[in-house]
């Protein structure tokens, strides 16, 4: 089952509120080599945009095969930095869908906010989907 390209557009619900805990960074930072293991790296969305891809992953009519999945590109757009004790929410949007020879390639965005509301940082995927071989 190809793609299904009317996702675009497509807008999940927000994820249960994540809290950034100190010992949820350092093990973060450890992973990336960051030396400084109390500041939050600037890749660490990428722990609460797995609960908003997977909504996507799990999408009956998405036509997208997990087997078949490679992450091709991570991008940033920050309001201000993320800190310990912020409690983030995240709502994934689908972007775009193309194929590419035989590829899917699906971009979605996932907005961050803190508890108050305000925008924290967008994460932005793009995830290609192998066509048949």
């Amino acid at each position: 089952m190809p793609v299904n390209p009317d996702l675009v557009g497509r807008q999940f619900p927000p994820t249960a509120p994540y809290l950034v805990g100190r010992e949820k960074v350092r093990e973060f930072a450890r992973a990336v080599l960051a030396t400084d293991t109390d500041l939050v790296p600037a890749t660490f969305p990428v722990v609460i945009q797995e609960a908003t891809l997977a909504q996507l992953l799990a999408e009956p009519d998405a036509g997208i095969d997990f087997s078949r999945v490679v992450h091709g590109e991570q991008r940033f757009s920050y309001s201000r930095p993320i800190v310990i004790g912020d409690e983030l929410t995240a709502t994934l949007s689908v972007t775009s869908v193309k194929t590419l020879g035989g590829n899917a390639m699906v971009t979605a965005a996932s907005e961050m906010v803190d508890a108050g509301g305000e925008h924290v940082v967008t994460a932005i995927s793009t995830l290609v989907v192998r066509g048949d071989e």
